[in-house]
């Protein structure tokens, strides 16, 4: 991802107040917030053009699109205080914008969709749904027993908007739910366990969820020794990112029959058509589709809404990530 220029840290910092003209990469998304949200002036940016309804260095909020190297439209936005993603990660962004900008990620946009899909890949793992389809496809009607997912021990690894969206949606299931942070804690749902505690956990566990970000701390963090851990048959979901597994470490695990897998992120992303997982009897994968789904749209233009009212009432942007310039009140203050 291309640096983009910005100014010293130095620079006196802006207060939300003067936040007004805020740029969105579609019209639909204009259209609907110049409706909802008085006090801002709403125009349309892709950034990959010139904005229409402002100039570029007039521009004091930049929604980014999902996709495409809008980092190097940046340097163009002078004004630009505040970038708001459409995506829950955020890897890479700080390091590209540099320390001037403030970072928005996207929260609990995808968290529902995704959780979706994990529920969905460990429903179709348990119940060996890839097997059925193959039999449909040749037009064989053959019973078979499966694994189930009740009674199961389900660890998930990610505390998150997604990892707790991934707890809401497991418990109806009857199953014994461990959850594991950075850090040992406990919230209104009860423990949770450190990353440090994970040799003692992962023995006793069926399925590990993976809903972790991308960081320094996470990459590389499920690798051989963890994935030994495992007892043989358990199952491996991946919906964070990609680079918290070792994948020709997995890969050995799953080619061998000793643990099964269902990803819907991978490292490197698209894995290469000859890659022994797209033919693992073993491993399900879904081309990085968790948050592809119809809750989207209506998920993002609230959020994108809430921020705006909260910009306006001088509160804090939720899914803060960087503060740059940002004159904001510290986290839980207004």
């Amino acid at each position: 991802m291309a640096s983009a220029p910005t100014s010293a840290p130095s620079t006196p910092s802006v207060p939300l107040s003067a936040l007004r003209v805020v740029s969105l990469p579609e019209q639909e998304l204009v259209d609907h917030l110049s409706a909802r949200v008085p006090g801002f002036r709403c125009v349309l940016w892709d950034m990959a053009g010139d904005p229409v309804g402002a100039r570029a260095d007039e521009i004091d909020v930049a929604v980014a699109p999902v996709a495409g190297p809008w980092i190097e439209a940046l340097p163009a936005a002078t004004r630009l205080r505040l970038v708001q993603l459409q995506t829950t990660g955020f890897d890479g962004v700080p390091e590209a914008v540099g320390p001037g900008l403030a970072i928005s990620s996207a929260g609990w946009v995808h968290a529902a969709g995704t959780a979706e899909l994990a529920l969905g890949l460990i429903l179709a793992a348990q119940r060996e749904l890839d097997r059925a389809v193959l039999q449909q496809h040749d037009g064989v009607w053959r019973r078979f027993a499966t694994r189930s997912l009740a009674d199961s021990r389900v660890l998930v690894l990610g505390v998150g908007e997604i990892g707790s969206a991934v707890v809401d949606r497991l418990l109806p299931f009857e199953v014994e739910v461990t959850r594991v942070a950075s850090r040992a804690r406990t919230d209104e749902r009860g423990p949770v366990h450190g990353a440090d505690e994970l040799p003692g956990l992962l023995p006793d566990t069926d399925v590990l969820v993976l809903a972790l970000p991308a960081s320094p701390a996470t990459d590389g963090l499920v690798d051989a020794r963890v994935l030994s851990l495992l007892p043989d048959d358990a199952l491996v979901v991946n919906v964070g990112r990609g680079r918290v597994v070792d994948t020709p470490a997995l890969t050995e695990e799953v080619v061998s029959g000793r643990l099964r897998c269902a990803l819907d992120v991978v490292e490197p992303e698209p894995l290469p058509g000859d890659h022994p997982l797209f033919r693992a009897p073993g491993a399900v994968l879904t081309p990085h589709t968790g948050g592809s789904c119809t809750s989207y749209r209506p998920r993002v233009r609230r959020l994108l809404r809430t921020q705006l009212e909260r910009i306006a009432a001088g509160e804090r942007p939720l899914f803060l990530q960087q503060e740059g310039r940002l004159d904001v009140p510290a986290p839980g203050n207004r």
